[in-house]
């Protein structure tokens, strides 16, 4: 069963998918974009915003089979002090020193 409801900006969709002994609810909003002779389209301001996404971010596209998926890719910045966890600044210096020494 696939119900909908529409205004001037979006579709609002609510998905019920049932199968033997459960029922899957999901609310999803779509948007419509369109895509120019050389492929380009624009993402929506609502989800660039949401998401981070400036000008400059880099995406990674994936086929999911029934689409495609555009994901931002983490900048380095992003995972600045990621690793903070693991290690500290010193032991990662000499880890590097060390790397480099076998390299020479």
């Amino acid at each position: 069963m696939r119900r909908g409801i529409t205004d001037a900006h979006a579709e609002y969709t609510l998905d019920l998918c049932s199968t033997k002994r459960r029922v899957v609810l999901g609310f999803s909003m779509t948007e419509e974009v369109v895509v120019t002779r050389k492929g380009q389209t624009t993402i929506p301001i609502r989800l660039r915003e949401k998401y981070g996404i400036k000008e400059g971010t880099r995406l990674e596209v994936l086929d999911s089979g029934s689409g495609i998926v555009l994901k931002p890719v983490p900048s380095t910045i992003d995972l600045a002090g990621s690793g903070s966890k693991y290690s500290n600044p010193r032991d990662m210096k000499r880890l590097l020193d060390k790397l480099r020494e076998e390299d020479a």
